[in-house]
């Protein structure tokens, strides 16, 4: 037997103050230490520690007073504003869990982990209490909108009724076990519904401890971006920063879906450290500034594979001095981040060592030690390990298993990653060893893409597979057989719209005779010719376009897509668009027109035609102001009345 590879990371040194056992311990300590300090600065304010303990203290108090505490959960439905972070902590200081809900999520999605997740209240903000998503999730109390599922009996709350309630004196911290549920976080399931993943308070406290011990957070107070979506993981590694007492800058849709936009708030905003995934970073890196900072911009990069041609440029930018950067490993099954990598330590990409207090075991298919030099799964132990699939004992049994190299009866975590070890010791990622995937770092079941396709109506098979060489780079393309007549394309789109986030829609649709299989009769995914070139048009049909905003937007669709002419009646996901050239477009057309365009107008209009109507109907948003989104720099936006950066 190979000797047993386990990477094992030092021991975590407290980063939030003695004792702290939990999250809203951590923030406590941060008020005490710096009350005056900016805590946040969101689109629609700015809160020092003082202001944040303030409201989230009475948001925990209202909640309390209506029955909730440890381990009930509280749903968040709220847009990215300073209610977010306000009722995140509240939920946390009154000992419940929180169930994050990104209001950009299909409807349908979001009642379904609404129910499935058991929360008892869920907070909602004026603007999302009137969306579609809110407005479902309010009415579908008996249950789910399909009539399949779970059912749920939530209580709605809006959170500015809830700071209407404020207490006299803010209640203290009630203690919370480390073994206390923090968070249920929603990934994609192989069965076509996602499913919830149970995270305990001392996990993410070890995160916390873990990354400032690795050096990834050392230092003092920071401008941190907060840049994930809430119901992403790399989103806990943002918001947890109010532990260390840092602040944190909110940056809102339009800032993420523009790459020139984000370079300008990082250089306004003086932010000293940003978490982006790869393919983000890959539409930011040119326009970074690459003159030397006096103090570099900390980059954490994670949720996806990083390529090495970025890899090369990140090297780059640290030697001019303006980025340093470091490669993060981890699924949301271990608190989000277990490996570290400073990118400037080698000229390969790969996953570095384990965090303080992780161990990182390369095992085969029988859990044995694989020798140097053979693919084996990453399986990974120690304080991150969540407690499982909330709700589904089945299958976190078969994912997390008893750790045999621990002697202690703890478990480890069987990510389906693959890696090898190299000759200097670092563990090269070589892939899944699944159905998984992850592009744009969100992690995708091609199952579950899958599973909701079939059941559009006159549809009999769905291979959903990753390709290379689509429109927008990579992408997903779903091949799919008819029952009698042909459905079409659209069909499925609209029905992958309606029930799957954006980054899950498929970027193309391809109709065939049928599906090629192995000699063990599954899909051969290889034997299926690239779907790139069956993108187009439904129909024959050809409209031109009319009118200056329909020619601008064929002009525009046409320098994305690669494609033209471009026509009225043409679908721009049926012509090859897939999101991360809906980003594309949004900022070209920002550009052209002088407005901003949010990337979701492309999904809510994909026919040109309704887009330009859209567009030609839209009041102009007002002009931004100085600070972050239109923040009134005056209020704090720039000012750290302790001196931090």
């Amino acid at each position: 037997m190979a000797e047993a590879l386990t990477l094992e990371g030092r021991s975590a040194v407290p980063a939030a103050g003695p004792g702290v056992r939990s999250l809203a311990e951590g923030f406590a300590d941060a008020v005490r230490r710096h009350p005056d300090r900016t805590a946040l600065v969101a689109p629609d304010g700015v809160l020092t520690y003082r202001e944040l303990d303030r409201g989230s203290g009475a948001v925990a108090a209202a909640l309390r007073n209506r029955g909730a505490g440890p381990e009930q959960r509280v749903a968040l439905l709220l847009g990215r504003g300073t209610a977010l972070l306000t009722a995140l902590l509240g939920v946390l200081r009154c000992g419940a869990a929180h169930v994050p809900l990104d209001p950009a999520l299909p409807p349908e999605r979001l009642a379904f982990m609404l129910a499935d997740s058991g929360a008892g209240w869920l907070l909602t903000d004026p603007t999302t209490a009137a969306s579609p998503q809110g407005e479902l999730l309010v009415r579908q109390r008996a249950g789910t909108s399909a009539g399949t599922g779970p059912t749920s009996d939530v209580q709605a709350l809006r959170i500015d009724g809830l700071l209407q309630e404020a207490p006299d004196d803010v209640p203290p911290v009630p203690p919370v076990d480390t073994r206390g549920l923090a968070y249920v976080l929603y990934t994609s399931g192989t069965t076509g519904r996602p499913k919830g993943v149970a995270v305990e308070h001392g996990s993410v406290m070890a995160l916390v401890d873990a990354l400032a011990r690795a050096g990834v957070t050392d230092g003092s107070a920071r401008r941190v971006g907060w840049n994930a979506s809430v119901s992403f993981d790399a989103s806990v590694q943002q918001w947890s920063r109010v532990c260390r007492g840092d602040t944190l800058v909110l940056l809102d849709d339009r800032v993420r879906q523009d790459p020139d936009e984000l370079a300008r708030v990082i250089e306004r905003e003086r932010l000293t450290d940003l978490d982006v995934t790869p393919s983000h970073l890959a539409l930011l890196v040119d326009r970074l500034d690459r003159a030397p900072r006096e103090e570099p911009l900390r980059m954490l990069i994670g949720g996806e594979a990083l390529p090495a041609g970025l890899w090369d440029e990140l090297r780059e930018l640290e030697e001019a001095g303006s980025v340093r950067a470091v490669n993060l490993y981890g699924p949301t099954e271990c608190t989000v981040d277990s490996t570290v990598a400073p990118v400037a330590g080698s000229s390969v990409p790969h996953l570095g060592e384990a965090l303080p207090g992780v161990r990182v075991h390369l095992l085969d298919h029988r859990l044995r030690p694989v020798a140097d030099g053979v693919p084996g799964e990453i399986h990974l132990a120690g304080s991150g390990v969540a407690r499982g699939y909330d709700g589904n004992p089945g299958l976190t049994a078969r994912c997390f298993v008893p750790d045999p190299f621990a002697g202690d009866g703890t478990r480890m975590y069987r990510t389906g990653d693959l890696a090898v070890r190299q000759p200097g010791g670092e563990l090269e990622y070589l892939g899944r060893q699944d159905g998984q995937v992850k592009i744009r770092g969100h992690r995708i079941e091609l199952g579950e893409i899958e599973s909701v396709l079939t059941r559009v109506p006159g549809v009999r098979q769905v291979v959903a597979a990753v390709h290379d060489d689509l429109p927008g780079g990579r992408g997903i393309a779903v091949h799919y057989t008819s029952r009698e007549r042909e459905v079409p394309a659209a069909a499925l789109r609209e029905a992958a719209r309606r029930e799957l986030p954006a980054y899950m829609t498929p970027a193309v649709f391809a109709a065939v005779d049928r599906i090629p299989t192995t000699p063990t009769g599954k899909a051969d995914r290889a034997a299926l010719a690239s779907p790139a070139a069956t993108a187009g048009r439904e129909g024959d049909a050809f409209v031109a376009p009319e009118g200056p905003t329909e020619t601008l937007l064929a002009e525009a669709w046409s320098a994305v897509l690669g494609v033209g002419p471009i026509g009225a009646l043409d679908d721009f996901f049926l012509l090859g668009g897939q999101s991360v050239l809906a980003i594309r477009l949004a900022g070209r057309l920002r550009r052209v027109l002088g407005r901003a365009v949010p990337m979701v107008a492309v999904f809510e209009h994909p026919r040109l035609r309704d887009l330009a109507a859209h567009l030609d109907s839209a009041a102009p948003p007002p002009a931004p102001g100085r600070g972050v989104h239109g923040t009134d720099p005056g209020h704090g936006a720039h000012e750290d009345e302790e001196g931090g950066k």
